[in-house]
């Protein structure tokens, strides 16, 4: 099996940009788990399926052989991230996804191997990966980096409403029945708080500790 990297963390932590970088500096294949379930969340919102009708999304889920990785605007939009929040939750929706992610790292061929970033990934989905990684930062920071990007991408946004959301998703994330988010056992704490030159730095000491 390929050298696995997780990086998990809540909502907003950096995840991405962090698996981004180790993947450039380390020449590994970037997953985003994220993207399996917006992309869910988004075809459920293009079939005009609610978040909570579970029959239906079960039928459309057995129609995806492949999800695609490939990303655009809209699924970033804020209702297509509320409907992944929302069916995130349920056992069968985690189940596919795991079961997506696994498959990438089965059918894609990667020699140096795969980083992989989201909330459960090195708790549940790749328990035996090669190094696990868990992104720490202050909810009100998660709140301002988002309002900032949400900003900059032309959306109209209130700072209080998106740091209410953040406290929400955490709390959804920590309390959930199924694969709630925690720090998964034998991780490296990575504190994203500050600089992203100091975070990167934080990377490196620990990928030369392992090498």
């Amino acid at each position: 099996m390929n050298k696995i990297i997780t990086v998990d963390g809540p909502a907003g932590s950096g995840k991405e940009k962090i698996s981004k970088f180790i993947a450039r500096k380390y020449k590994l294949f970037h997953i985003d788990s994220g993207i399996f379930y917006r992309r869910l969340a988004y075809e459920i919102e293009k079939n005009k399926i609610k978040f909570y009708e579970k029959k239906r999304i079960k039928n459309l889920i057995k129609k995806i052989d492949k999800i695609s990785l490939r990303k655009f605007s809209g699924l970033r939009e804020e209702k297509i991230g509320f409907i992944a929040s929302e069916i995130a939750k349920y056992k069968f929706v985690r189940e596919f996804v795991n079961s997506q992610q696994r498959l990438v790292t089965k059918t894609l061929s990667n020699k140096k191997g795969f980083v992989i970033d989201g909330r459960d990934i090195g708790s549940v989905v790749f328990k035996k990966a090669y190094l696990k990684l868990y992104v720490d930062v202050d909810v009100n920071i998660r709140a301002k980096r988002r309002y900032k990007q949400l900003i900059d991408n032309g959306e109209k946004s209130i700072y209080r409403k998106i740091l209410e959301d953040i406290k929400l998703r955490d709390k959804k994330d920590k309390s959930r029945k199924n694969s709630p988010l925690v720090i998964p056992r034998g991780s490296k704490i990575i504190d994203n708080s500050k600089s992203f030159t100091q975070t990167s730095k934080q990377i490196v000491k620990i990928m030369e500790s392992i090498n």
